[in-house]
């Protein structure tokens, strides 16, 4: 009996090591499951939003050598009257509104500041719509009715497979994914454990097997899509997004501070949601497309491009919000009017015809609740036409 209980004692010893092993050889990777895990809880969402880099594998955006473009003060803008109610509603944790090119309204809340590099979620879709168009522009890209796997051969076999880039930009490329941010199990939290264990995105891609309908045949928000594309980037340059980024869209702005991006194990950009810069970065950003695709005198993007990639050109539904090549574009806007847009309140508004630049970064967990996103609207015309 006595060697019986030895022998069990050295098992579970045994086994108490090698978990501490394992443990001690996992920590980070169980760190960052642990902190994923918790990522949006209400009393660390604020927080974790200015410091992805405590949960995610990252690599920098470097801003190249350009000064700071400076963004000038302009006169102050009396805001509607009802902005705190909604500051405060919607969890903002910024807003700055830009009018001529001029900041008219800077504010921060929840104890955030302006040095915070503030998580983009979505809002990064439309910072890649603008590098694609320019490696298009420069012939990296023969057609936007190429199939994907011209540049991207990893996805034959997949659901991806028959779908041209055209239905992937527009969120028609018919891939099932489950974006059910509140479901423990849906494809879109799987997908963040696969970045928080140092999985890989390509494999996540190559592994989506099955369609709600055909390429083209209609709209379906799919962020998996969005990686799809920076695929066909890298596929079709053979340069990696964050050093391509940086060259042709960063560099140019002047920004403050250099972006970074979170990465999976591969360091392969998380280029559906990854992106993190401060507040008025972002601004910067939404003048260039605000103005044409220029800024401070300097050709960025082609002008042809964002049109296109700022016009409703996917198969949405009647009443649905308009979407094009990565941008949104509200039902019955006026022509000019586009956003990028982010969970969680994260927005870049942009109106042409009004001259006006509109951003906000939020920890808002009510955000998919019926009504807010058509209110978070309300507020950016009204602010629009307030000025």
């Amino acid at each position: 009996m006595r060697t019986i209980l030895k022998w069990l004692l050295r098992i579970l010893l045994a086994f108490v090591l090698a978990a501490v092993a394992v443990g001690i050889w996992k920590r980070e990777e169980i760190g960052r499951l642990l902190a994923v895990n918790s990522l949006f809880s209400e009393e660390k969402i604020v927080t974790n939003f200015s410091h992805m880099n405590g949960a995610f594998l990252t690599t920098p955006v470097g801003r190249g050598d350009t000064p700071v473009t400076p963004l000038p003060e302009g006169p102050h803008a009396t805001l509607p009257e009802n902005i705190g109610a909604w500051i405060d509603d919607r969890t903002v944790t910024s807003l700055l509104v830009l009018k001529n090119g001029e900041i008219v309204h800077e504010s921060y809340h929840q104890g955030t500041g302006t040095d915070d590099r503030r998580i983009s979620w979505s809002m990064a879709k439309s910072f890649l719509s603008v590098l694609f168009g320019i490696v298009l522009e420069e012939g990296h890209i023969a057609s936007l009715d190429d199939p994907v796997t011209k540049y991207a051969p990893m996805l034959e076999g997949s659901a991806y497979d028959g779908a041209t880039i055209r239905n992937v930009l527009q969120m028609a490329s018919g891939v099932k994914f489950d974006e059910d941010y509140l479901d423990y199990d849906s494809d879109i939290n799987r997908m963040g454990r696969v970045l928080a264990l140092g999985g890989t995105m390509d494999g996540f891609a190559a592994g989506l097997t099955e369609r709600e309908a055909e390429p083209g045949e209609r709209w379906l928000y799919v962020s998996i899509d969005t990686h799809v594309i920076g695929m066909v980037i890298r596929g079709a340059t053979g340069r990696d997004i964050p050093a391509l980024l940086s060259e042709k869209v960063i560099a140019p702005l002047g920004l403050e501070q250099p972006p970074y991006y979170i990465t999976d194990g591969d360091g392969v950009a998380f280029v559906l949601g990854g992106l993190n810069m401060t507040t008025r970065d972002y601004g910067r950003f939404g003048l260039m497309v605000e103005q044409g695709g220029t800024r401070a005198g300097r050709r960025v993007a082609s002008e042809d491009w964002l049109e296109q990639s700022t016009t409703a050109s996917a198969p949405t539904a009647p009443g649905q919000t308009g979407y094009g090549y990565q941008w949104w574009i509200p039902e019955g806007a006026e022509p000019g009017i586009s956003f990028a847009r982010g969970i969680y309140g994260q927005y870049i508004y942009i109106d042409r015809a009004r001259d006006v630049v509109i951003v906000t970064t939020g920890a808002d967990r009510q955000f998919r609740e019926e009504g807010v996103h058509d209110a978070n609207m309300a507020m950016f015309r009204a602010i629009a036409e307030s000025l």
